[in-house]
Formats: structure tokens, C-alpha cells, sequence
């Protein structure tokens, strides 16, 4: 969360000459409503259901850079279709997720003691970016721009 997906993802696209998507922006518009909005009405389980659903039809659809939401490698079956396409894990550590995003409670998964769940997050899930990723960038301390050259470099990827 926070990490800079979207962004990131939406340089590298313009770099290297390709179409941009985001699955969290698929699942909004299919929605109607924001992922907070669905959280709060139809809780994780469901938003898991639609995110899921958006991951898969996107890998199957776009050619591209795609940005996936933080909770989408969660998914077992998610992980193997990932096993197939070039994967960066964008990393980033507490103190830059607080500088970033002020782990506020726009996020349904950080509304209670934020810095807490968001180690807990991290602890739980870590492993499983790790597994699926081809590459692990490090974003602390880094601009969008320094992060897409790293993705570039990381992946051996020149722009278009």
C-alpha cells in the first residue's frame, strides 16, 4: 500500500511504449464505489472475490504494464498464473509507508493502529511478493522516476 504501483507502473508503460492498468482502478469502475466502500459493505472476503476476478481477467486481456493491489498475490491459484509474466515486487519499509501515505484510514486494512497492521501485513505477505517476484525494487528514499529505471534495469529492459 502506498508503495507507488500505479505511478511506477504508468512510467514504465510510457517508457517502454505500452498500454498501462491497474486492477484496483478496474474493480472501482466495474463497482461503481470505491475498494474502501466495498470493504466496509460487503468485507474482505468479497473485495477478494472481485479483485480476484480483475486479476485473472486482466492477465488474460492486457499485454502491458499491470499494476495488481497489494492482496492480490493472496490468492494460490493468482501466484501460479503470476508465475508466468515478469513480476517486481516494489518493496518499502515502514517509516517510508508513514511518510507516504500517513497510514490513514482511507486504507480498510490499516484503520486500526496502522503501523502495527501494516507490519503484520508485511510479515504475512513478504514471502509470498518475494515467491512470485522476478525482480524486488526497493523504493525508500526514491522517486517514481529513480524506481522505473531500477524496474527497467532490474528486469534488463530498454525503453521504447
Amino acid at each position: 500500500m502506498g508503495v507507488g504501483k500505479s505511478t511506477v507502473g504508468g512510467l514504465l508503460a510510457a517508457r517502454l511504449g505500452c498500454a498501462f492498468r491497474d486492477t484496483d482502478d478496474d474493480i472501482v469502475a466495474a463497482q461503481g464505489r470505491t475498494i474502501a466502500d466495498i470493504f466496509v459493505d460487503e468485507g474482505e472476503p468479497a473485495f477478494r472475490a472481485l479483485e480476484k476476478q480483475a486479476v485473472h481477467a486482466a492477465l488474460a486481456e492486457h499485454g502491458g504494464v499491470l499494476a495488481l493491489g497489494g492482496g492480490a498475490i493472496l490468492d494460490e491459484v493468482t501466484r501460479e498464473l503470476l508465475a508466468g509474466h515478469r513480476v517486481v515486487y516494489l518493496s518499502m519499509e515502514v517509516e517510508e509507508a508513514v511518510q507516504r501515505t500517513g497510514l490513514n484510514t482511507a486504507r480498510p486494512l490499516l484503520a486500526v493502529n496502522p503501523r502495527r497492521q501494516w507490519r503484520e501485513l508485511m510479515d504475512a505477505r513478504r514471502s509470498l511478493y518475494t515467491d512470485v517476484a522476478h525482480a524486488v525494487v526497493a523504493t525508500d528514499g526514491r522517486s517514481p522516476e529513480e524506481v522505473a529505471q531500477a524496474v527497467l534495469d532490474a528486469l534488463e529492459l530498454k525503453e521504447a
